[in-house]
């Protein structure tokens, strides 16, 4: 595995975090979290906002007045790479910026979240760029304000299968959760990248999620795809290796995770869509320089397998450091989208620019 030091973004370069952003799936609702399910610290004690310097970007904005405004924000309440949210109902983010959200944990179709966020039945939602970008090509009203973070996808194998590195895959069984999932897109895309056609070259076979490894262990596949936390904790098991990951090459300096917006809220209330979307950059942020308390923030919702250590590790493996927002925002969704032409998921005639430039938003400069 890759050192978690090295993809902490512990030491964090000012230079680096000027360029990743200068202003800074799940259908059915499973359950509502609103904030007072965390009694909630007063705006973090100890915590000094000013060492956060993302956080000043939009301070010449008019903040938020009246009694704190209520949002739905939509998200997998299972998927650690989303840390960030529960630390900013704990840490007090959204009570800076005079917000009162409530979380909806949903799972299942995108396209039926996207809806949800669409017509607002929610106000914003997280989730996979990968994911997300082929419903969005069909005109969801939607808009991507931020990159939440990198890092939470990986190959794994058994460390004696012979499999060490991408290219190794070629001629292989390979199990995945969902053959329509953003783990087999983006290795797809990355397999292409290195001449290997992913269609014809590689046998991917979808399994449940919880039994990818057991695949493995019969000898039915010689390698599988996986995200954290569940990746991060077969890992923990020496009979298990990383192959890949979503942090290697170029990607390392790429968001896997996205902030989707309602339009409506977007185009009406300015404000409040910068608001909620600084909030999330805030808490971020927080996350990426105080791994342990975002740990703790999130260990209510991990799995009883995951140890405090465990979640850390994971925390400080993404690139939560990593939030790009304005037009470095858009130049990663015309990559993305552009890297799904290359492996036919999105249509030859789709028009990457300006599908990028359709879906996204700068809500700090709107």
């Amino acid at each position: 595995m890759t050192n978690d030091n090295q993809r902490s973004g512990s030491k964090l370069d000012r230079r680096h975090l000027l360029q990743a952003g200068l202003a800074a799936a799940f259908a059915a609702p499973l359950g509502a979290l609103g904030a007072q399910a965390f009694a909630p610290r007063a705006i973090a004690p100890g915590v000094d906002f000013s060492e956060f310097p993302l956080c000043r970007t939009a301070s010449d904005a008019p903040a938020l007045t009246g009694a704190p405004r209520k949002l739905k924000l939509s998200w997998n309440a299972g998927a650690v790479c989303l840390a960030p949210v529960p630390v900013a109902i704990e840490h007090g983010f959204f009570k800076k910026h005079n917000l009162d959200v409530e979380l909806v944990n949903y799972s299942g179709s995108t396209d039926q979240l996207l809806e949800a966020i669409a017509t607002g039945k929610s106000d914003a939602g997280l989730g996979m760029a990968l994911r997300w970008l082929k419903p969005l090509e069909q005109g969801f009203d939607v808009k991507i304000a931020a990159g939440t973070h990198g890092g939470c996808m990986r190959v794994l194998s058994r460390t004696d299968s012979g499999v060490s590195k991408l290219t190794d895959l070629k001629g292989k069984i390979v199990a995945v959760g969902d053959l329509a999932g953003p783990d087999k897109n983006f290795f797809s895309i990355q397999l292409a990248k290195l001449g290997i056609d992913p269609v014809k070259d590689v046998d991917w076979r979808a399994y449940p999620g919880n039994l990818l490894n057991v695949a493995v262990e019969k000898g039915e596949v010689q390698a599988f795809l996986s995200s954290d936390p569940l990746a991060y904790l077969w890992l923990k098991d020496t009979q298990y290796k990383e192959v890949a990951s979503n942090l290697d090459g170029e990607y390392r300096e790429k968001s896997c995770c996205i902030l989707g917006l309602r339009g409506s809220l977007v185009r009406e209330e300015p404000q409040v869509a910068r608001a909620i979307t600084q909030a999330l950059l805030d808490a971020a942020m927080f996350t990426a320089q105080n791994a342990t308390l975002a740990a703790k923030s999130f260990q209510p919702y991990a799995p009883k397998a995951a140890t405090l250590a465990d979640i850390e590790g994971m925390v400080r493996y993404h690139t939560h450091h990593h939030h790009p927002v304005g037009e470095i925002l858009k130049r990663e969704l015309k990559a993305y989208a552009d890297d799904l032409k290359s492996v036919q998921v999105f249509k030859q005639s789709t028009d990457t620019a300006k599908f990028a430039e359709r879906i996204y938003v700068d809500v700090f400069a709107v």
